[in-house]
């Protein structure tokens, strides 16, 4: 998977960028789109959100 296939899930590509970088957490809103889209579960996701 690219960044770019990213963006439907996570946003823009700048956004997508700050994510992979760990500059940005994911959002509630990513982790569904995530989970929904992809079927990466929520416990995958959610590790290390606070």
């Amino acid at each position: 998977m690219t960044p770019r296939d990213l963006e439907p899930y996570i946003g823009q590509s700048g956004r997508v960028s700050e994510v992979l970088n760990r500059r940005r957490p994911l959002s509630l809103r990513m982790i569904k789109r995530l989970h929904d889209g992809l079927k990466i579960p929520y416990e995958s996701l959610m590790a290390g959100v606070q």
